[in-house]
C-alpha cells in the first residue's frame, strides 16, 4: 500500500471513529486544514514538474475530495445521532393520564348572560351595547324622565362630577340608554336585546350597587301586548327548561312605557329553599315591561303616528340565583374562590338550544 493510500485509510479511520462534533473537526482540521496533512500534500503540486503534477494532481484531490464526502457523511449521522438521543430523552407516554385541567370556571353571570344570548338570538334578536357612563339626556330625558321627574330619585343615581357646560354624566342605572341609542342609530324594524352593567345606591342580600341587567325591544309597525307576553313566555320555559309557564300581568307606572306591566310567573315554594316553576300556587315576580311611550319614540326619531313597540327588563343576577340556587347575591362580586368552584361551569358547559342550556 503506497504512503497515500496509508494516509487516506488512516484519515478515514479517524472520521469514522469521532464520537461527536468537536472530534470530527478536529480530524477535518488535521487532514483539510492550512497545516493539514493532505493540505501538505497539495503544497507539493508547486514544486513538482509538469509531468508529476499531471500525474499526482488527481490521486491528492481525489483523496481530498473523498475525506471531505466522508466528513459531510459523518457530520450527518452524528447530527442523527443526536436527535436521536434527544428524542429519547424528550419522549412522552401519551398513556400516562391527562394532567388535569386548570381550576379556573366560568361565573354564573357570564353563563346565564350567554344561556339568555342564546335564548334571544334564537327569537331573532340582536345584541346591543353602550357605555357604562353615560349621558344624563340618554338616562333619563329621552326616556321620558324630566329633570324634576321622582324616577330620577327613584333610580338612586350615582353622578359623576359637572361638566365644563355644567352638565353632568351618570353611572346608567339600567340599560334603557342602549335602546335609546339603538332608536337614535337604527330604523326600524328594531329587535335587540342590551345586556351590561348597571348602577344604584343600593346594597343587601338581594341588591348590589353594581349588577347586571338585560332589556329587551322591540320597534315595528305591529306590535301589542300580546307579542310581549309571547315573547316573555317563551324565554321562560327555554331559560328555566321547562314544557310550559304562566304569567301574570299586573299593572304598573315605568315613565318610559305606556301601558307598562310587570309579570310574575306561576311557582312552587312548598320545600323549604326549593323553587319549581310550571306549577303550584305561589307567584315569584320576574321584571317590568310595558309598550314603548309615544314620547320616547319621538324623542328617539321613530314616528310615534306609524311605530310602536316593546320593551321589557331582567336582573341577569337574580336570574343565575333563581336557576341555580344561589341563596345571597353578595358572593357573587366577592370573588371567593371556594364559591366559584361550587357554582361555576367549565369552559365546555357551552349553552345551546339543542344540547341544552344548563348541565
Amino acid at each position: 500500500m503506497s504512503a497515500l493510500q496509508s494516509l487516506e485509510t488512516e484519515i478515514l479511520a479517524a472520521i469514522g471513529a469521532a464520537a461527536d462534533e468537536s472530534a470530527l473537526d478536529a480530524v477535518r482540521v488535521a487532514a483539510l486544514g492550512k497545516k493539514g496533512s493532505i493540505s501538505d500534500l497539495l503544497k507539493t503540486l508547486g514544486g513538482m514538474t509538469a509531468a508529476e503534477r499531471k500525474e499526482n494532481g488527481p490521486l491528492f484531490n481525489g483523496v481530498r475530495d473523498r475525506v471531505s464526502e466522508a466528513i459531510a457523511q459523518r457530520k450527518r449521522a452524528l447530527a442523527d445521532l443526536a436527535l436521536d438521543a434527544r428524542l429519547n430523552l424528550e419522549r412522552v407516554d401519551v398513556t400516562l393520564p391527562a394532567r388535569p385541567l386548570a381550576q379556573g370556571t366560568v361565573h354564573p353571570i357570564s353563563q346565564v348572560l350567554d344561556e339568555v344570548t342564546a335564548i334571544f338570538a334564537d327569537l331573532g334578536f340582536a345584541v346591543a351595547e353602550g357605555p357604562d357612563v353615560e349621558y344624563d339626556d340618554y338616562n333619563f330625558t329621552k326616556l321620558n324622565i324630566p329633570p324634576d321627574h321622582p324616577a330620577r330619585q327613584m333610580h338612586d343615581t350615582f353622578y359623576l362630577a359637572p361638566q365644563a357646560d355644567g352638565a353632568r354624566h351618570v353611572l346608567r342605572t339600567h340599560t334603557s340608554p342602549v335602546q335609546v341609542r339603538t332608536m337614535l342609530t337604527q330604523k326600524p324594524p328594531i329587535r335587540v336585546i342590551a345586556p351590561g352593567r348597571t348602577y344604584r345606591v343600593d346594597n343587601d342580600a338581594t341588591h348590589s350597587p353594581m349588577f347586571h341587567q338585560i332589556e329587551a325591544l322591540v320597534i315595528d309597525e305591529n306590535t301589542h301586548l300580546g307579542h310581549l307576553k309571547w315573547v316573555v313566555e317563551e324565554f321562560c320555559k327555554a331559560f328555566f327548561e321547562i314544557e310550559s309557564v304562566e304569567l301574570r300581568g299586573r299593572p304598573s307606572f315605568f315613565p318610559f312605557t305606556e301601558p307598562s306591566v310587570e309579570w310574575d310567573l306561576r311557582c312552587d315554594r312548598s320545600v323549604a329553599g326549593r323553587i319549581e316553576f310550571g306549577r303550584g300556587n305561589d307567584w315569584l315576580e320576574l321584571g317590568g315591561s310595558g309598550m314603548v311611550h309615544p314620547n320616547v319614540l319621538a324623542m328617539c326619531g321613530v314616528d310615534a303616528s306609524r311605530y310602536q313597540g316593546f320593551a321589557f327588563g331582567l336582573g341577569l343576577d337574580r336570574l343565575a340565583m333563581l336557576k341555580y340556587g344561589a341563596p345571597d347575591l353578595r358572593p357573587f362580586f366577592d370573588g371567593d374562590l371556594r364559591w366559584l368552584k361550587h357554582f361555576g361551569f367549565t369552559a365546555f358547559d357551552v349553552p345551546t338550544l339543542d344540547a341544552g342550556l344548563s348541565r
